[in-house]
């Protein structure tokens, strides 16, 4: 029994994937590792949050407005820009 050669097995070419790894490489064109490494922590625990900032500063790069890489402290205001507030309810009990 021999095991197929690497170069031998069907080759992966899901849009998914590709679009992906496209949107990697453009954020690690436009993003520090500090300010990637926040992102990709940040996508862990709220991916939808991650996803609107990615889109946000990928269209931001696609459209020349981005003056060069985004540091950490520049994408925490970013973060805290597209973060909905939060509502508090107060409820009196009569």
């Amino acid at each position: 029994m021999s095991f197929p050669e690497p170069n031998d097995l069907p080759q992966d070419h899901n849009p998914n994937h590709e679009q992906a790894a496209q949107k990697e490489q453009i954020l690690k064109k436009i993003l520090t590792p500090e300010a990637r490494m926040r992102l990709n922590n940040i996508k862990m625990v709220k991916p939808e949050l991650s996803d609107s900032v990615e889109q946000f500063l990928i269209g931001m790069a696609s459209q020349g407005k981005m003056p060069g890489q985004i540091t950490d402290d520049q994408l925490k205001e970013i973060l805290l820009s597209s973060q909905q507030p939060k509502r508090e309810f107060k409820m009196n009990r009569l």
